[in-house]
């Protein structure tokens, strides 16, 4: 076992508190809202010493692993959607047939959520990184080789070699708050939950950007997939060697028995606040990811260029990753979680209302700002959503209600495409052709629609339904 250094923050930083009976309850200034009791039922007097909390340096390994796999899943979704033109042509198909292998790979997350359920649940966080590294690497391969199967490479087979990467997804990006409540102590849970979560975007954002260097012609996708397939054999392999759990919990959170998976599947849909949270949830991460696929569709009919485009995508993500950077820490300082959504909320739908108006102004500036703020938004909100979901939803293991609400998020993602595509033109008169004005309003109702809904988070009647089911179960 690592030893802890004179300053408690080596190989195990220890912490300890009461074994006999560990309580964790909302404070007046956290609002981490339900009452939650965790309880060590062992009896004896052996147990009457004070239980050792620990977090070691290897928890930063596996961290750094589930970050690379979120980076690189990412990238490999939108590593055609960067140069959508140049494929069609390669391939010889529309480009609709290209934008399908950005909107299948989302509709990919969707029938493997009871797996990965299971995996996390049964097997731990280790077990699906490697499940999300086996399929990622045959899926990357697979892909080069249906890029040199004929002269113009074999569509179907590149299809298929993204499913396979979209069934990887979500075993990484469901990983994070099974991860951190496995890993880390309190004090660390929401910055690591959006380091390994926001990776993801980051990903799409470095295939948005390396892609046309690579392929600058027709000639030159097959080498770009070459060169990505090797990055993920890179990042991939390394999952062999990370460790399964710590020796020592981190925390009282993590030290406490979770429950049996169908128990937990029984308790959860009685469980108000959950669905109070996965509906924002997955409305907001569905409208975030259809944003982003289409932003360049938004912006072009009104005469901005596709680098113009590509830098107000830049702006929400980067923007978007700085604010989260600042907000997590704060969060997991003050554990505020509940005012932080409720903030964030409306914010993120005022936001997707302003857009509506953006592109008739025909000046960047307009688009930039709302793009930053909405990343900035969106971003903050989305380690938060995920650490409250622990919170509110205890003693249901992290996997199980995260798996969830991102499966929800991909769905309504892919379904926001299609109905913003078939949205556009038709708007109001002297609007350019292809205008996407009617998808922005509808985007904008939706969003504004779910405001009200995470609102009710904390409410009195909430807690005291809280208490009597936590009561049953005891």
């Amino acid at each position: 076992m690592e030893r802890p250094t004179s300053n408690g923050t080596a190989a195990g930083e220890t912490s300890k508190a009461p074994a006999h009976h560990t309580t964790r309850r909302a404070s007046r200034g956290s609002e981490t809202s339900p009452h939650i009791e965790l309880h060590d039922n062992t009896a004896g007097a052996a147990h009457d010493d004070e239980q050792d909390y620990r977090v070691y340096k290897r928890r930063f390994f596996g961290l750094a692993q589930l970050v690379l796999l979120n980076i690189m899943v990412s990238w490999d979704w939108l590593t055609f959607a960067a140069v959508s033109t140049t494929s069609a042509d390669y391939f010889g198909v529309s480009e609709s047939a290209i934008n399908w292998l950005s909107t299948g790979f989302l509709f990919a997350f969707v029938p493997m959520t009871p797996l990965v359920i299971w995996i996390l649940n049964k097997g731990g966080p280790k077990q699906s990184i490697l499940a999300a590294s086996l399929l990622a690497l045959l899926g990357n391969w697979i892909r080069y080789a249906g890029t040199r199967s004929a002269a113009h490479g074999n569509f179907g087979v590149v299809m298929f070699g993204q499913l396979l990467i979209g069934f990887a997804q979500p075993f990484v990006l469901a990983a994070p708050t099974r991860y951190s409540n496995l890993w880390f102590s309190d004090a660390g849970r929401v910055s690591a939950t959006a380091i390994a979560s926001l990776a993801n975007p980051l990903g799409g954002a470095l295939g948005q950007l390396i892609g046309p260097l690579w392929a600058t012609s027709e000639s030159g996708i097959p080498s770009m997939v070459l060169y990505t397939a090797i990055i993920s054999a890179i990042v991939t392999l390394p999952a062999l060697f990370i460790p399964k759990e710590p020796l020592t919990p981190p925390s009282a959170l993590a030290a406490a028995e979770k429950m049996d998976l169908r128990q937990a599947l029984r308790q959860l849909p009685r469980n108000r606040s959950f669905y109070l949270l996965l509906l924002p949830f997955s409305v907001y991460v569905g409208f975030f990811n259809a944003t982003s696929s289409l932003l360049n569709q938004i912006l072009e009919p009104y005469g901005f260029s596709e680098t113009e485009a590509g830098i107000a995508g830049g702006l929400l993500i980067i923007v978007g990753l700085i604010a989260a950077a600042i907000v997590s820490p704060f969060v997991d300082r003050t554990k505020n979680y509940l005012l932080t959504i409720k903030i964030l909320v409306p914010l993120i739908a005022a936001s997707y209302l302003a857009l509506i108006f953006m592109p008739a102004t025909r000046s960047v500036a307009g688009p930039y700002i709302v793009c930053a703020i909405l990343g900035a938004t969106s971003f903050s909100l989305l380690p938060c959503a995920l650490e409250y979901l622990v919170v509110v939803t205890h003693p249901v293991s992290p996997e199980i209600t995260s798996t969830i609400c991102w499966s929800g998020g991909q769905l309504l993602g892919g379904i926001f495409i299609v109905i913003m595509n078939a949205l556009r033109g038709g708007g109001r008169s002297g609007e350019p052709d292809g205008s996407m004005t009617r998808a922005l309003v509808f985007q904008a109702v939706v969003a504004c629609a779910v405001v009200p809904v995470p609102m009710w988070l904390g409410s009195r009647r909430l807690k005291r339904q809280d208490i009597i089911l936590e009561e049953s179960l005891q």
